[in-house]
């Protein structure tokens, strides 16, 4: 069972993960000439050009973000608990791998 500053470290992390994922993806389009005006249209563009897989997952990861950066909710904290490291491991591994590719 994890302590609350470590449950406060991991939302910490993911946020800052994903907000990294984020400008990258961000750069990235606009370095392939394509226009990014919100978050949600970087994820959609980014699946379209097969630069992330698993575009839905991404997505449903935005929606926790913006939870996570405004509430703390102790049930949401339990989630993402579960399926923080699988999205770490398997998006951003993926997303490094197709960028890296590209």
């Amino acid at each position: 069972m994890e302590t609350e500053l470590e449950r406060a470290g991991i939302i910490q992390l993911f946020e800052i993960s994903f907000e990294l994922s984020w400008k990258l993806m961000k750069g990235y389009l606009e370095f392939q000439q394509l226009i990014v005006k919100s978050l949600r249209e970087a994820i959609k563009q980014a699946y379209q050009i097969e630069l992330i897989d698993h575009g839905h997952t991404w997505i449903d990861a935005l929606a926790d973000r913006n939870l996570t950066v405004h509430t703390y909710d102790e049930d949401l904290v339990k989630k993402w608990l579960k399926i923080f490291p699988l999205f770490t491991i398997h998006n951003l591994r993926n997303y490094m791998k197709n960028w890296l590719r590209n």
